[in-house]
């Protein structure tokens, strides 16, 4: 008999991932610079070829880590807020709230975060075509959340409508990211804060800037 394609599939898939975790788990742990593709397929137990026939190369394994890494987490933190009704700015404040609970929770992926984005900047001329499937993970989980969130503020006129969807995601999503990445790798300025009370103050701010008074809460 030959091979059953749906088990081989299922390993495939299975291999897919040990390979994901184990290069999450180091480039969350050092500068992706110093971690090879050896170290990769030691830390998932598979032998390098085997790693090469899932990804030819380090730059392809780097960003669908990268896509992976955030699928994950926000599928699981978005998951809650399908079986609640709030407001437009509800939803807006409950978007915000989740990069204070992956500060909170989850520093290991903000560590990876700015280890991604140095990665990315040395590299240099990465191909759109490369780029696709981290790009598609924000345009297909966050942006059309944004898109039916600003389509409820035209009804219940809790947020501003005159600003893209495209826009209100991606200005809050480098806002907030980048300040909760700072402090989860030790980057703040001299004479200490309070990370989380800073973080709360951008998202107060950000919510004063696009959303109408007294309307965050339930409908």
């Amino acid at each position: 008999m030959g091979a059953n394609p749906r088990l081989s599939t299922i390993r495939q898939e299975a291999t897919r991932q040990l390979i994901l975790e184990a290069g999450f788990r180091l480039f969350s742990e050092s500068t992706i610079e110093t971690i090879t593709m050896t170290d990769v397929a030691n830390a998932a137990g598979i032998g390098v070829a085997t790693l090469y026939r899932y990804f030819n190369t380090k730059q392809t394994l780097v960003l669908a880590t990268g896509a992976w890494v955030w699928e994950k987490y926000l599928a699981d933190a978005l998951r809650p807020l399908e079986a609640q009704t709030l407001t437009a700015a509800g939803r807006f404040e409950y978007y915000l709230n989740t990069f204070l609970s992956v500060y909170r929770n989850h520093r290991n992926v903000l560590r990876f975060n700015q280890f991604f984005n140095v990665y990315l900047g040395k590299e240099g001329g990465i191909s759109e075509e490369a780029m696709k499937p981290y790009a598609s993970m924000l345009e297909g989980v966050l942006l059309p959340r944004f898109e039916a969130m600003l389509r409820r503020a035209e009804e219940d006129h809790s947020m501003r409508t005159d600003v893209s969807a495209k826009k209100l995601m991606l200005t809050s999503l480098h806002l907030m990211l980048a300040a909760a990445t700072r402090f989860a790798v030790g980057l703040v300025y001299a004479g200490g804060c309070d990370p989380e009370k800073e973080l709360e103050l951008l998202r107060d701010m950000l919510m004063d800037r696009f959303t109408t008074k007294d309307k965050t809460g339930d409908t």
